[in-house]
């Protein structure tokens, strides 16, 4: 298995093929994917730029994600990273987007959403994904399994097109 930066070399390839620009959303990773995205020499060839959007009220004012689907839905919601990676394209030239929403621990859980929750997000090709993920471990290990698996995918959602 590919590490994160071996994963963001192959990513960054694929887009650069494709002459596509990437833009990130995240909560949960608080910047770790795009950190582990610039770790690539060359990447502004193929990275246009982040948002990290911690609170509700940033997703809002940033991302233009309206109050009332953060309200219906809960910020950690398959519903909120598709809009955290629509709002990311909108605002910025990329072609493609991913976003991370979750719950990293180690406090957080509420019902129906333990600790290890992540929420994913990815717009590829005009069209939105979305996955809930159950990871486990402590904070570290569930923020570096996002980083992981949202190149991971995102990848695999790229291969299709």
């Amino acid at each position: 298995m590919l590490n994160s930066i071996e994963l963001a070399e192959k990513l960054g390839e694929a887009l650069k093929s494709r002459k596509l620009l990437l833009t990130i959303a995240e909560s949960c990773t608080g910047g770790g994917v795009c950190q582990t995205v610039t770790e690539v020499a060359g990447c502004s060839e193929w990275f246009d730029c982040g948002f990290v959007t911690y609170s509700n009220a940033s997703k809002t004012e940033i991302l233009n994600i309206p109050d009332s689907l953060i309200a219906q839905h809960g910020a950690v919601s398959e519903e909120i990273a598709a809009a955290m990676a629509e709002g990311a394209l909108a605002q910025s030239d990329a072609h493609v987007a991913l976003s991370t929403t979750g719950i990293a621990g180690p406090t957080g859980a509420v019902p129906g959403k333990p600790v290890g929750t992540i929420c994913f997000g990815w717009v590829v090709g005009g069209v939105t994904h979305t996955e809930r993920r159950v990871f486990s471990g402590d904070r570290h290990a569930v923020r570096e399994q996002t980083i992981a698996h949202a190149l991971e995918r995102l990848q695999r959602y790229l291969d299709e097109i």
